[in-house]
């Protein structure tokens, strides 16, 4: 597995930059929020387009593009916003929305019956997945000819890159974190750890906040879907274990570790020793999520800044009650790793060369852009007019130190309603990328194994992991062939 060296350098450099602005204020994975770009607007004069190919202004062009969830009104007024501009630059093209979001379990019934949208968002763990289905477009000359493509965040866009070819566009990114509800500790007398906190400060702050009686509980880690092995992956990584290796072109299943058994064992104190997750555990993403903003949870895991706009712009909570934290450490002085991920555009290969073009304008159309940047401070005014807050990606689909980059902290630091990470949490932070081979089957497998350390007291973490590595590696792992 890679490891992004320059992740924590380049959010330290963020982080600085924001712990300046004068105002508060993501970027699964295996069910993360894939929102649409929040910085989204007109090009300026110098656009960062390909050049048309036999004037394709001039022809009548369909396409269907991934729009957000009707629980995100904030990112469907900016994508509404963009389809206008869009439009105005290229009227002979009819924008369809599309109401489907990615899922890796529908995605070849959707392809296979030509309702897949023309450009559709997913998430990091996919895109050799989807290039070697052939459902993702290869886009390299559409991208190379893109006059901003040196200036796209390598840590998330070279996630997209396969074999030298692109097969999608970063939106934004982030390194899964814990986000906790300060005010529910302290209404507790529970102490506020550290940012450099380790397994043991998270089980004791959980359990002195859970009261089960009441329906509340510590923390609410996911146990339904594939994001219930996302969500556990965390601790792998953090215990030093990994989900698979890749050696003499065959890739082999790791999981079943020390450090795995470890983890799970973590999960169980959680559990049974604290009692401190819902009684009914088996939460989705958007469960998990939303407990945290109605302040049945004290403590959630995902990409922060999905769990923040939540927190603060339906479930009514005060900045200052809402604190990012990195993912605990499993003994102190250990690493702070999440899994590093991120949303993604990417464009359907059975699309004719005029709307996979048109996909790839629409998709960076506001990238880069002085006009982009407008329409992200008129969403900010707005949403400060009706008392909501801006919460930032941690990882922009830009790099930190360019020009644009700085425009957009600039743009942060005039408004007190964009919430403001804090440069201590997000310097702790380490993101490791997810594996490269079948993740969404190993999340979906070891979310098996999670509801099975949730459901019996007595289960046996070693067994349970070393039958799961069993059946990934029959199932998935042997049938890979590495070049």
């Amino acid at each position: 597995m890679r490891k992004i060296s320059t992740l924590l350098s380049a959010l330290i450099v963020f982080a600085l930059v924001l712990s300046a602005c004068s105002g508060g204020s993501k970027g699964g994975n295996a069910s993360p929020s894939a929102s649409a770009s929040p910085s989204s607007s007109e090009p300026s004069a110098s656009s960062g387009e390909p050049p048309a190919s036999d004037d394709i202004t001039s022809k009548k062009v369909t396409i269907s593009i991934y729009y957000p969830t009707p629980d995100k009104p904030e990112l469907r007024a900016l994508e509404d916003d963009k389809i206008k501009r869009f439009n105005e630059k290229y009227p002979n093209v009819t924008i369809v929305k599309s109401d489907w979001q990615y899922n890796p379990n529908e995605i070849g019934m959707k392809m296979g019956a030509g309702e897949a949208p023309t450009l559709f968002n997913t998430y990091a763990t996919e895109g050799k997945f989807l290039a070697e289905k052939g459902w993702a477009a290869d886009i390299t000359e559409l991208f190379n000819n893109y006059e901003y493509k040196d200036q796209m965040n390598p840590i998330l866009q070279n996630q997209f890159i396969i074999d030298g070819k692109v097969y999608g566009i970063a939106q934004q990114g982030y390194v899964t974190g814990t986000v906790v509800n300060k005010k529910m500790l302290s209404d507790k007398g529970a102490a506020i750890p550290d940012y450099d906190w380790t397994w043991d400060d998270m089980l004791n702050a959980a359990k002195a906040v859970a009261d089960p009686a009441k329906g509340i509980s510590g923390i609410a880690p996911m146990g339904k879907g594939n994001e219930a092995g996302w969500n556990w992956t965390n601790f792998l990584f953090e215990a030093g274990g990994d989900i698979q290796k890749v050696e003499g072109g065959k890739v082999t299943a790791t999981f079943n570790s020390e450090a795995g058994v470890k983890a799970l064992e973590f999960y169980k104190k959680l559990r049974w020793d604290a009692n401190a997750i819902p009684q009914d555990w088996a939460l989705g993403w958007s469960d998990a999520v939303g407990a945290f903003a109605q302040g049945r949870t004290a403590m959630a895991i995902a990409g922060p800044s999905d769990i923040v706009d939540q927190a603060l712009n339906q479930g009514g909570m005060k900045p200052e009650d809402v604190a990012v934290y990195p993912m605990p450490a499993a003994e102190k002085g250990g690493k702070h790793t999440g899994v590093l991920g991120g949303d993604f555009l990417v464009i359907n290969p059975n699309a004719t060369p005029e709307e996979q073009e048109m996909a790839f304008r629409y998709a960076t159309f506001d990238y880069f852009s002085d006009r982009g940047l407008q329409s992200l401070e008129e969403n900010i005014q707005a949403r400060k007019k009706d008392n909501k807050y801006y919460v930032p990606p941690i990882i922009q689909y830009f790099k930190d130190d360019s020009e644009y980059g700085k425009k957009a902290r600039e743009l942060y630091a005039k408004y007190d309603n964009v919430y403001q990470f804090d440069s201590a949490a997000l310097a702790l932070l380490d993101g490791k990328p997810e594996a490269q081979f079948n993740t969404q089957d190993y999340y979906a497998t070891m979310t098996n194994v999670i509801q099975e350390v949730f459901s019996k007291k007595n289960s046996d973490p070693k067994s349970l992991l070393d039958s799961a590595a069993k059946l990934v590696q029959e199932k998935f792992f042997d049938t890979i062939k590495v070049q």
